[in-house]
């Protein structure tokens, strides 16, 4: 995925000052993992300062211990702050948006200018309702619903005002531009992002930025099969992320019963927390998958990195999807293994040899079955595991994403 690489530099830009906002380690979000990812090399080309979420206090409220190991994360070029700093002159702020609680002490700081909101999710209803609807204010729900959707979107904040809402509400109505109202500019993680935003908030300054994964470096198949007790003429098809029904598992797990019925050797690895409803578990056990499945839970963040290197495959197949750019498909082609996504929108962008598709719907099972068969025909997929390898290097390192990231901020600055 080639996101506005041509004419960067590896250019030190001190000029640059910048006020960082997200979650931050301990908490267990993929944003927290990018943040101190990315952090330690956008500080060697800008002077980075970075907001302590409210959680973790600082001063005597402080939870010392967590607050001296995420120092030692970012490193002493970064200053840690507290949750009340505003950002200084000359100073840019990022604030960091995905759709989930964790994100919710972040809102109050749209309002401070100037503000770049970095958007790892395109459908923010979740954190819309979570930070008005729970908190008791449907009143500016409604109001924010209306802004954002117009006429429709006060419909929708009528009739959950009476207690009717489905699923999919939230990715039919998105309610993105319900937090860009303030914003110097915006960045998201994949073209397809960047022309969603342009055509909601149109006028406002977007550009994509590869997300950052750090690097696992030289990767030991055969060592991480053997931490994780599989088998080398094992076909081995891997998940990673928060455990629920929308991330296809029931599609994921008839795959695998279906390439068990062909006669392959399958393992399937879920690496990640999340409660397994009752559905998915009575799906293992009517399809006969209970030895095939292996649940690895929360595991360091270190250990997730090389992980990806002990499957042939992964997948990646939520529907519906917020518009995310996935971080777990990262790990996976980092590693230099192919992953499987669904055909749709910013998983479109990476390179089919890389990213297999599967076509949204009640057939991804049978053609993930297919590419089951295919691995056990090719065990070294060599040519789709280089081009996974490539795929990450494109635009995915840190290093990269931060020269991106300051290329980016320069130029808004400048234009300011």
């Amino acid at each position: 995925m080639c996101l506005l690489q041509t004419g960067i530099e590896h250019r030190v830009f001190r000029m640059l000052r910048l006020l960082w906002a997200s979650p931050l380690p301990p908490t267990r979000s993929g944003v927290s993992d990018y943040a101190v990812e990315l952090l330690p090399a956008l500080a060697e080309r800008a002077t980075v300062r970075v907001v302590v979420p409210p959680e973790l206090g600082t001063g005597e409220r402080a939870s010392k211990e967590a607050v001296a190991e995420l120092q030692e994360d970012l490193g002493t070029r970064i200053e840690l702050v507290g949750s009340e700093v505003k950002p200084g002159p000359g100073e840019l702020q990022l604030v960091h948006l995905g759709n989930n609680p964790y994100h919710e002490w972040l809102i109050p700081r749209l309002e401070l200018e100037p503000t770049v909101v970095v958007i790892h999710d395109l459908v923010l209803h979740h954190l819309l309702v979570e930070s008005t609807v729970a908190r008791g204010r449907h009143d500016e729900y409604a109001r924010r619903l209306q802004a954002a959707c117009g006429s429709p979107g006060a419909a929708l904040a009528e009739a959950r005002r009476h207690g009717l809402w489905g699923r999919r509400d939230p990715f039919l109505f998105p309610a993105t531009r319900a937090f860009l109202e303030s914003a110097s500019g915006v960045i998201v993680h994949s073209r397809w992002a960047a022309d969603e935003v342009r055509r909601v908030v149109p006028g406002i300054p977007v550009a994509a930025v590869g997300l950052a994964a750090r690097d696992p470096g030289p990767v030991d198949r055969h060592r991480a099969r053997q931490e994780l007790g599989l088998r080398e003429d094992e076909v081995v098809l891997m998940h990673l992320g928060f455990m629920t029904r929308e991330k296809g598992l029931l599609e994921i797990l008839a795959a695998v019963a279906a390439a068990v019925a062909a006669g392959l050797a399958v393992r399937l690895v879920l690496v990640g927390e999340g409660c397994l409803d009752a559905s998915i578990r009575d799906a293992v056990d009517r399809l006969g998958l209970g030895g095939r499945v292996v649940l690895t839970g929360w595991v360091e963040p270190e250990v997730m990195r090389r992980l990806p290197a002990a499957a042939d495959l992964g997948v990646v197949v939520r529907r519906p999807s917020a518009g995310e750019t996935s971080a777990a498909a990262l790990r996976f082609l980092s590693c230099g293994t192919p992953v499987a996504v669904v055909g749709l929108r910013q998983f479109l962008e990476w390179p089919e040899p890389a990213a297999p598709r599967l076509t949204p719907g009640p057939g991804a099972a049978a053609e993930l079955a297919r590419l089951l068969v295919e691995v056990a025909e090719s065990p070294d997929w060599s040519e789709r595991r280089q081009a996974a390898r490539a795929a990450y290097e494109v635009a995915h390192r840190p290093e990269q994403a931060a020269s991106a990231m300051v290329e980016v901020l320069n130029r808004l600055v400048q234009g300011r």
